[in-house]
């Protein structure tokens, strides 16, 4: 089964917590998901899915805007 991580950080974001990126590679991103209060790292997680790749772009964090579609 494949995860979708890009349903997973919207959700994150919806929630009001945020997450910022720890590496990156031309083909992954490790991710940190952090308490709602820009804090604490509850999770990370490291994907190399394409669709991912694009959702985050050249964002570092959450806090960062998305450019537009």
């Amino acid at each position: 089964m494949s995860l979708d991580r890009v349903a997973d950080l919207r959700r994150w974001e919806d929630s009001g917590a945020h997450w910022c990126v720890l590496t990156r590679t031309v083909h992954s991103l490790t991710i940190a998901l952090l308490r709602c209060d820009g804090g604490e790292e509850v999770d990370r997680f490291t994907s190399t899915d394409p669709r991912l790749l694009d959702f985050v772009g050249a964002r570092t964090s959450s806090e960062d805007p998305e450019r537009p579609v």
